[in-house]
C-alpha cells in the first residue's frame, strides 16, 4: 500500500488532508482525515507536521481495517507531544556532559574588556635650582 498526501483543503480552522492510496491491480482511492487546527496550538505541535501525523493516523486506520470518516484527534496529538517530550528528554540524557575547566577566579573572563587599572599619579616636571 502507498499514501500519496494530495494537499488539503480548509474551512475556517478545520482542515482535511487528501491522500490517494494505490495498490498494485487496483484503482486509486481517495481518503481524507480531518483535524481541528485548534489542537495544532494546543499542543505546540507545527501545522508543517499535519500531512505526516495524519498519513501515520490513516495508515493506523486502514491497517485496523477502519472504514468511514479519519479523524486526527485531541488524543492523536497529545499522544505525539508526549512522545517527542520524551525524545528530547532522552537525548539530553545521552548527551555527554561538558566539565567547565578550572580556572583562577580573579583572572578576568575570557572575551571581557580590561578591568580599569588606576595609573600612578603623574607628577609635574619640577626643574631644580
Amino acid at each position: 500500500m502507498d499514501l500519496r498526501y494530495m494537499g488539503f483543503e480548509q474551512k475556517q480552522n478545520q482542515r482535511a488532508y487528501n491522500f490517494d492510496r494505490t495498490r498494485k491491480g487496483e484503482p486509486t482511492m481517495r481518503f481524507v482525515v480531518n483535524c481541528d487546527l485548534a489542537l495544532f496550538l494546543k499542543h505546540r505541535v507545527g501545522i508543517q507536521e499535519g500531512p505526516s501525523l495524519c498519513a501515520h493516523k490513516l495508515s493506523a486506520d486502514l491497517d485496523k481495517l477502519q472504514q468511514g470518516d479519519h479523524e486526527l484527534t485531541n488524543d492523536d496529538l497529545l499522544a505525539y507531544a508526549n512522545e517527542r517530550t520524551e525524545a528530547a528528554a532522552r537525548k539530553a540524557e545521552n548527551r555527554p556532559r561538558r566539565v567547565a575547566p578550572h580556572r583562577n577566579p580573579n583572572a578576568p573572563m575570557p572575551g571581557a574588556a580590561p578591568t580599569y587599572q588606576p595609573r600612578a599619579p603623574i607628577t609635574p616636571f619640577l626643574p631644580r635650582h
